[in-house]
This record gives C-alpha cells, sequence and structure tokens, in this order.
C-alpha cells in the first residue's frame, strides 16, 4: 500500500515539475538571448512567442505546452491509476505551468497547458468548449475573452453533457478537477478581466496600445 501511495504521489509531483518547464522561456532565451518575462506582455506564453520570437518559435511552445497538460494524464491512465489522481495529475501540471518552481513562480497563463490536461480527461467536452472558443472570437475578436469562456465553462460542459447523455455523467474527481483547472486560469486572467470590464482589452484588428497577454 505504502509503495502505491509513493507511486501515485511521485505522478502529481512529477506532472507539477513537467509543468514547471518553460518552454517559451527556453526557447526564446535559445534564439534571441532574452528572458520571455522582460519583453513585450512580459507573460510566458505563446501568445509573447509570437510577438518577440515569431510565428515558428511560438507554435513550437503552443505544441509543447500543450503536451505538458496530456502527459501526465496519459501516464497516469497508462499506470491504471485511481481518478482522483488522474485529476490531480491534470491540476498538477497546469499548477506547475503558472507557478513554476524554477523560475520563482513567475509563469504563463495556463490555457494551453489546460487545454491539453482538460482535452485528455474529457475529449468530447473539449470539442465544445473548443466551439465555445471560436464563437466567442468571432462574436467579440477578443481571445483573453474566449479563453477565459472556454476554460471556465468546461466543468459546465462536462456536467450538462453527462446529463444529456451525450458523454458519461462525471464522477465527482471528473467536476473537481475541471473546477480546480478552470478557477486557476480565470484567476490568472484577472488582469484581462479589469480591462475587459473597462472595454480597454485589445481586440483582434486593433492597433495594439501597449503589450497584453491574452493567454499562455
Amino acid at each position: 500500500m505504502t509503495s502505491i501511495l509513493g507511486l501515485w504521489a511521485a505522478l502529481v509531483l512529477g506532472a507539477y515539475l513537467l509543468g514547471a518547464v518553460s518552454f517559451s522561456l527556453l526557447i526564446v532565451r535559445a534564439l534571441r538571448g532574452v528572458d520571455v518575462r522582460t519583453v513585450g506582455s512580459g507573460n510566458a506564453g505563446a501568445t509573447n512567442v509570437l510577438r518577440s520570437a515569431g510565428v515558428k518559435p511560438a507554435l513550437a511552445v503552443l505544441v509543447l505546452d500543450v503536451t505538458k497538460g496530456v502527459l501526465p494524464v496519459l501516464i497516469a491512465r497508462a499506470l491504471e491509476a485511481p481518478g482522483p489522481v488522474v485529476g490531480a495529475t491534470a491540476v498538477a501540471a497546469v499548477v506547475g505551468h503558472v507557478l513554476p518552481v524554477y523560475y520563482r513562480f513567475q509563469g504563463g497563463k495556463g490555457v494551453a497547458t489546460a487545454t491539453g490536461a482538460l482535452a485528455s480527461l474529457a475529449p468530447l467536452a473539449a470539442l465544445a468548449s473548443a466551439g465555445v472558443f471560436a464563437l466567442v472570437v468571432a462574436a467579440t475578436r477578443t481571445v483573453s475573452l474566449a479563453s477565459i469562456s472556454a476554460i471556465g465553462l468546461f466543468p459546465v460542459l462536462i456536467y450538462a453533457g453527462g446529463r444529456a447523455g451525450w458523454i458519461a455523467p462525471a464522477p465527482a474527481w471528473l467536476l473537481a478537477s475541471a473546477a480546480a483547472v478552470a478557477v486557476l486560469v480565470v484567476f490568472m486572467h484577472r488582469d484581462n478581466v479589469r480591462r475587459l470590464i473597462d472595454g480597454s482589452e485589445h481586440r483582434l484588428g486593433e492597433p495594439r496600445a501597449e503589450e497584453h497577454e491574452e493567454d499562455g
């Protein structure tokens, strides 16, 4: 029993440590010789990499950040970890991204890693969440609002999908894990929320008066 509990604890810790690897910082430092947190918006996310290093590095960061969320969940399931442990690895990966121990707890806003983690937990709900993102972007041209809406509604989509019968009813651990990730990502976007409220948030296609980070 002790060894099994140790394995589950190691999975959660490993998820956090993997999530804490800042690929945006590593890639921009390798290509430009600067800390991505000191340029552009100052956020360690794919959007800021796009602004500071270009499309290809940003795509690489996006894929790697999503993978950070996917991999711990897949490993936990491959090892037949119980549901709460699987959910905890998903949450830990996102916590690692936003509060990375290697970088003085200064990370990104968690959207890409959360997307990978949540999609691994509930793929069909993730498709619905992607639809929410696309609809909000089309309607408002505001990426931050779309990110907050898509991630924030994920627990609701899981619950509603189960109630409607188009996915299996979600166990409590899945709803709790999705809710924890959603709360964390929305909290990390608190500055964007303030700008949305006062009408100063950047919209796609508008000239950018100052750098703001929508996601990452």
